[in-house]
């Protein structure tokens, strides 16, 4: 089977982009052909295997990856897998297996949910992530969400897996997106523009942009495993409240004491002191 060609793609964007989303373009299942500069994986129809894919670069904890299914074939059975790696998919020898499940799951670093072929038909969308705490999410478009208790490691830099298997003969990544306290941060090209963060702002002047139940949900975050601040999630979490939780860093904290007057995480309520902590 060729693979489509395409260029290494460059990211210009602001803080608040997350790179370019696309499909990694080596490791890739024998069966598999890739197009739309490498955000469409294609199957071949004549078989239910050879579709395992890769992200291009390593993915964050709640980082949602939004899948397409395009092309779907009713004479096979089950449909797509996805899942997260901690193997680089630069270093994996080829060819690669047949199946993500149960080929690579049985293999270290490596984790899968089979996705049911009623959320797999043509225009179906639907995104997946990881949790802080390991755990694999999938919400399906109009529908509720399905979770897996993986025991996926976190601490390691990892990459989303997609198994184009059985019935489900094409997907095309629609991008990524993380919401954190205040910002959203989308991978790019994306529907919509990058939002742009201004580099410095005045505790006077700026307003929120997200809505009260925003706040109300992320206020009940687990601590991010990756050591991001959950405001900006660009710096590091460099500031330990006085209820422990290390969450926010140095320009950040100001603010969400400024604004809010509590602990993002369990809602501690904080008055700004003089010297800030630490």
């Amino acid at each position: 089977m060729h693979h489509s060609y395409y260029p290494k793609a460059t990211c210009k964007c602001g803080s608040s982009c997350l790179g370019p989303m696309t499909f990694h373009p080596r490791a890739v299942g024998d069966m598999i052909c890739l197009s739309e500069g490498g955000r469409r994986a294609e199957r071949i129809e004549d078989t239910f295997k050879g579709g395992v894919v890769f992200t291009s670069r390593p993915v964050r904890t709640y980082e949602k990856i939004r899948l397409l299914v395009e092309k779907h074939v009713p004479h096979w059975q089950g449909a797509m897998r996805v899942g997260f790696t901690n193997v680089n998919p630069s270093a994996r020898s080829l060819p690669l297996p047949p199946f993500s499940m149960p080929n690579l799951t049985q293999t270290s670093g490596h984790w899968a949910m089979p996705v049911h072929e009623s959320y797999c038909q043509e225009t179906s969308v639907l995104e997946f992530w990881v949790t802080y705490s390991g755990n694999i999410c999938v919400k399906f478009q109009n529908s509720g969400k399905q979770r897996l208790v993986a025991n996926v490691d976190v601490r390691k830099p990892l990459w989303a897996m997609i198994d184009v298997y059985g019935q489900t003969c094409s997907v095309l990544l629609l991008g990524s997106k993380t919401k954190g306290f205040l910002f959203k941060k989308t991978s790019c090209p994306g529907p919509e523009p990058p939002i742009r963060r201004p580099s410095t702002f005045s505790l006077e002047n700026t307003t929120l942009s997200e809505s009260s139940d925003d706040r109300t949900s992320c206020l009940n975050m687990e601590i991010p495993a990756d050591g991001y601040c959950v405001v900006c999630m660009v710096r590091q979490n460099d500031i330990t409240l006085p209820c422990g939780h290390r969450c926010l860093c140095n320009h950040c904290t100001p603010r969400v004491l400024a604004q809010f007057g509590t602990c993002p995480l369990c809602r501690l309520v904080i008055s700004p002191p003089p010297v800030m902590w630490t």
